[in-house]
């Protein structure tokens, strides 16, 4: 029996209501303290690989990127590179 079993009785049973809520709340930690485990883990990474040349703001964005992962990989570069030539190309016109 899992602990989302038991979450499942408890609320079949609703004599226990603060024994429901404080399960839940139980249940969602573990989730949270790997996330910020995570980010710190590769914020550790990024600083000890390029610590003596880089900026806070640089630090910054790479740290982003790496936790970020997801959505970066959703982005078309192609249309990002059009983009940014469209735009010089525009002001060296001005």
């Amino acid at each position: 029996m899992g602990p989302v079993d038991i979450l499942e009785i408890l609320m079949k049973r609703p004599f226990y209501p603060n024994a429901i809520i404080a399960y839940r709340i139980l249940l969602t930690i573990p989730v949270t303290v790997a996330t910020a485990e995570r980010s710190f883990s590769k914020l550790k990474l990024l600083k000890s690989y390029l610590r003596s040349t880089m900026t806070q703001e640089r630090l910054n964005g790479l740290a982003t990127i790496a936790l970020e992962n997801d959505v970066l990989e959703k982005i078309n570069y192609e249309d990002v590179i059009e983009d940014f030539i469209s735009r010089n190309t525009r002001r060296m016109t001005l």
